[in-house]
């Protein structure tokens, strides 16, 4: 995996809210933006601020069906990153 994309997942991940959407996302294995303002205390554009992040990073994918948007993580980006810290 090359160093810059490396570096834009570990930034997405630098924010605990951040951290704490990815392992929702990851138990729920997908969600609707709604259901993720739901369990934060922030407001929807915080939060779509952040899916943002995690988006552009690859670490999340989003589908748009209707008025929802679904997220959920893309796990062969986690798995990347899981081996690439294994083989520090």
């Amino acid at each position: 995996m090359a160093t810059e994309k490396l570096a834009k997942i570990f930034k997405a991940l630098g924010h605990p809210t951040r951290i704490k959407i990815v392992e929702h996302l990851i138990d729920m294995n997908t969600c609707v933006c709604g259901e993720i303002v739901n369990i934060f205390p922030y407001s929807q554009s915080t939060i779509s601020q952040h899916l943002k992040l995690l988006k552009e990073s690859g670490i999340v994918c989003g589908e748009v069906e209707g008025p929802k948007t679904y997220f959920c993580v893309d796990k062969q980006v986690l798995n990347l990153v899981k081996n690439y810290m294994e083989n520090l």
